[in-house]
């Protein structure tokens, strides 16, 4: 039985927080190139339904941690897009103080640990916030995303194995976009059904449809529910394509043109404005309102970034340690 039911309000959220997804990263990019935006940027255009579906699973207190690919999973979680611009511009304004970047954005207010560049770093991390969870008696969840790539790290066995045995509010989640990098999954592994690592640790796991909200939905709610009843983890393997390379400094040539129009003829976010349409749950006036209403979230966000200062040099020494006189730090 689903905790969360799927209605229409669900499917009206699911355009606008896709849509802002995609109209953010879109601008991100044109940023990047025009060297507002600099070091590593990773976009997660095509992939906004993993995230989408699992928010409207989740409550907002659970937790999330992810990988470097991490404006959308901040966005879907509550910071604002005008802090995460920001935070890509490094200025002071930004969610971690223009000191994170485009790859290591946070936030405590909204339960967002992180952006991490360490590939697979943040998956005993999540297993560590999960049993924080735990040890204090909440029911919330923490949902750890990682890439295909991320898999082959041993963190991930040691992490696994430890989340099962007790039984930590945890829901695993592979973001499989079918490239770790450049290199496609067939490359790197005999198992190409990544979500068969589970059966390893007798982890409930299971592929899913990651360019279908709904599908992410569904199996969001039930690894939810189990984490909250204290059954333990749950890995799934989010089948998902990326329409953008790997960061923007990727052409993206190793794979072909056909395969990339496989994967936009399933666009999520056309998927559920069909759907939207279709019912009569809006009218393609609301759909032009929504889509006015995130360009100028997209545009005042770049204003605010543009207009917001620099850091000071003195922050070179704050947020290092807890401890505020900590005596090796020295200026």
């Amino acid at each position: 039985m689903s905790a969360v039911e799927i209605n229409k309000d669900t499917y009206l959220k699911w355009f606008e927080s896709m849509l802002l997804m995609r109209k953010f990263e879109e601008k991100t990019g044109q940023l990047y190139g025009q060297q507002k935006i600099r070091g590593f940027c990773h976009l997660y255009i095509g992939q906004e339904a993993v995230v989408a579906g699992a928010i409207s699973a989740l409550q907002p207190e659970d937790t999330m941690i992810t990988a470097y690919r991490d404006h959308a999973h901040a966005l879907a979680k509550g910071v604002s897009a005008n802090s995460i611009m920001a935070e890509m511009y490094g200025k002071v304004t930004g969610c971690s103080k223009g000191k994170g970047g485009s790859m290591h954005m946070f936030s405590k207010e909204f339960n967002f640990y992180g952006g991490h560049g360490i590939v697979g770093g943040q998956i005993p991390l999540g297993a560590g916030i999960a049993f924080a969870e735990k040890y204090k008696g909440t029911k919330n969840v923490n949902v750890c995303y990682m890439g295909d790539g991320a898999v082959r790290q041993g963190a991930l066995n040691e992490a696994f194995n430890m989340a099962m045995l007790w039984k930590l509010p945890v829901i695993f989640v592979c973001e499989n976009n079918g490239y770790a990098m450049g290199t496609s999954v067939e490359r790197t592994t005999n198992m190409t059904d990544i979500y068969k690592i589970g059966l390893g640790f007798d982890m409930p796991c299971a592929p899913v449809d990651g360019m279908d909200p709904v599908a992410v939905h569904n199996a969001m709610d039930e690894a939810a529910q189990r984490a909250r009843n204290g059954e333990g983890p749950t890995f799934l393997e989010m089948r998902t394509y990326r329409y953008r390379g790997h960061s923007m400094s990727d052409p993206a040539k190793y794979r072909t043109k056909d395969e990339l129009e496989e994967y936009k003829a399933k666009d999520p976010i056309e998927l559920v404005r069909e759907v939207i349409l279709k019912e009569k749950y809006a009218s393609e006036a609301w759909i032009e309102e929504i889509e006015n209403k995130v360009k100028q979230i997209v545009d005042e966000s770049v204003k605010f970034a543009e207009e917001s200062p620099f850091p000071d040099a003195s922050e070179l020494y704050t947020d290092v340690y807890v401890q505020q006189d900590y005596p090796y730090v020295k200026d």
